[in-house]
């Protein structure tokens, strides 16, 4: 792969200047002037930190922290074996009032191939689990949350593949999703895993439907983030804002992603 000789570090200099900026104000994401529906994107990394040591209960006080009307967890259960789910949901639900959209799995799992998405308020409508294709197993959860009797959400809660042509495929299956006739308001939340920009982003074209995408904000590795692997996304132009890193001391160490934050208005 070729590079130009200033890209990566000034890309890692305005992370750098971009992150101290953040820091006044990342403790709390429930700014003063800012209003709508708080959404996230956690890659909890199987509840293991930076420090390495595996604490489901610093995951959900990070997620404490957030305190989101709707957030979606990647990697939030075992990967093999009966993938048990690995957060104390019935505590988080006491804490938070952030409860799971029911899907139908095998196992003891939380969620679909990993991701789990979880809202406060509202009332499922419709609920999928798509397996994406490429060598790694790989699903998204879609669900349709009817949020206060007259507004519905469409949320796809992804992960998607270390490979950049798994990526592009699975991308592929996004659109498909999003090839319904009505114009539902739709968020795309998750770990893309895809830190390039561009034409050769494996995410190019969610533009499509998704376009214009929103800043991308480096949420890798947590405790110097440079690469922008998690986004969220709106089919609405205008329907997010304010996107940013959720960072804090104890999100730096929770996990090896930064949670990502905006908010909604329908």
């Amino acid at each position: 792969m070729q590079r130009t000789g200033r890209s990566l570090p000034a890309s890692m200099l305005l992370s750098i200047r971009d992150r101290r900026m953040q820091k006044a104000n990342a403790s709390s994401p429930k700014r003063t002037g800012t209003t709508g529906t708080l959404v996230a994107s956690y890659n909890v990394h199987k509840c293991i930190g930076l420090d390495r040591r595996f604490d489901p209960e610093r995951t959900s006080r990070v997620i404490r922290e957030i305190d989101p009307d709707v957030i979606a967890l990647q990697e939030a259960d075992n990967r093999f074996g009966d993938r048990d789910g690995l957060l104390d949901l019935s505590r988080l639900e006491s804490d938070t009032g952030l409860v799971p959209v029911p899907i139908s799995a095998n196992g003891k799992g939380h969620g679909w191939h990993g991701n789990v998405l979880l809202f406060k308020k509202g009332v499922v409508r419709d609920v999928h689990q798509i397996k994406l294709p490429g060598l790694e197993p790989r699903g998204a959860v879609v669900a349709e949350i009817d949020l206060d009797g007259n507004r519905t959400l469409r949320v796809i809660a992804a992960h998607l593949g270390l490979l950049r042509r798994s990526r592009s495929r699975q991308a592929g299956v996004v659109l498909d999703i999003m090839n319904s006739p009505d114009e539902t308001p739709t968020l795309l939340l998750g770990d893309l895993n895809e830190w390039r920009l561009g034409n050769r982003s494996s995410l190019n074209t969610l533009h499509t439907t998704f376009g214009p995408l929103p800043p991308a904000v480096p949420t890798f590795p947590s405790n110097l983030p440079l690469l922008a692997l998690d986004r969220i996304m709106a089919n609405r132009h205008g329907m997010i804002s304010a996107v940013e890193a959720h960072d804090t001391p104890l999100s730096r160490v929770a996990s090896d992603h930064l949670p990502l934050t905006a908010f909604v208005r329908l």
